[in-house]
């Protein structure tokens, strides 16, 4: 069957946040349709909704709701036909679609580590005790309590620019972004250092971008086939099938990241308790083509020794 390709007649409509960081991963994904298929920019829209994770910032994510908070209504937009494909993070996606979407197409993974952001010292270890550190992020929050819980965490909600502002403002001594999402808007040399993996895990998928699309739609699966990274897209089996057997949430502190060793993958993934104050960590190998069912196992071995009522809150 002969797929039509957009025109400026009748552009594909692409669906994203509006965050600079969510237009910079669009922008991305339309250059490189583009170059793909020798199309003009025009031949495509760039089409802004904003999501309840926008429009809700003086509260903590756990408290409004799931990562969901990041994509209802984008997701909505696509099965209503209002847009033809959807630009994420990936570490924003549920492990599960909508039925009738689908998400298997993955950008080249960017930088998975975290950036440590201060302007007084260059790194986690170096700061003072009783410091104080902004996130919106619970794994990190988790994360930093477990290994320095001397340190106070305060709620840092909003777009790069936003926790940029408060930083400078003195709301707190340090934050953390991530690293992948510096590097696409070329402010890299915002981060004081980074955080290796060995100090802070990633959270599951960070630094993909993941596009979604309709299943029944032929020339979004046909366009996005040619974008698709398959390195990216086996590390993103194994971590979110990891994500799945825990199920995770942003009310759930998980990290996880997945790299290639030759023809295998290296997975380690960990839990936290909420308040920091307990870890439990774990890792595996397999080959590249059992990567999702090593995730899952790892994942449900992790959930079984945590036991009933780990991730809840006092």
């Amino acid at each position: 069957m002969a797929i039509t390709l957009p025109s400026p007649a009748s552009p594909l409509k692409i669906g994203t946040r509006g965050s600079p960081l969510a237009l910079a991963q669009a922008y991305e994904t339309r250059e490189r349709l583009m170059k793909a298929f020798d199309l003009p920019e025009d031949a495509f829209e760039i089409v802004v909704i904003n999501t309840i994770a926008d429009r809700v910032l003086d509260r903590a994510l756990k408290e409004i709701g799931g990562k969901g908070l990041f994509t209802k209504e984008i997701e909505d937009a696509m099965l209503a036909g209002k847009i033809d494909i959807a630009v994420h993070s990936t570490k924003d996606m549920a492990v599960e679609q909508p039925e009738g979407l689908v998400l298997d197409t993955f950008l080249p993974r960017e930088n998975y580590r975290d950036a440590f952001i201060s302007k007084s010292v260059t790194s986690l270890k170096d700061l003072a005790e009783g410091a104080v550190v902004g996130t919106s992020s619970l794994r990190r929050r988790s994360q930093l309590l477990n290994y320095r819980p001397d340190l106070k965490v305060v709620e840092f909600r909003g777009n790069v620019q936003t926790r940029l502002k408060k930083l400078e403002d003195g709301v707190a001594e340090a934050t953390f972004l991530a690293m992948a999402g510096l590097n696409r808007l070329g402010m890299e040399d915002v981060a004081k250092s980074t955080i290796e993996p060995e100090e802070m895990l990633p959270a599951v998928a960070q630094g993909a971008i993941g596009i979604e699309r309709r299943s029944d739609d032929a020339m979004a699966g046909h366009l996005l086939e040619a974008l698709h990274d398959k390195a990216t897209g086996e590390m993103m089996a194994c971590e979110r099938a990891f994500l799945d057997a825990l199920d995770g949430s942003c009310e759930t502190p998980i990290g996880g990241l997945a790299l290639h060793e030759g023809g295998n993958l290296w997975l380690r993934g960990e839990i936290l308790r909420p308040d920091g104050s307990e870890r439990i960590a774990g890792e595996d190998r397999a080959p590249i083509g059992d990567g999702a069912e090593m995730g899952f196992a790892l994942g449900k071995k992790l959930r079984e020794e945590a036991g009933e009522g780990f991730f809840d809150w006092d």
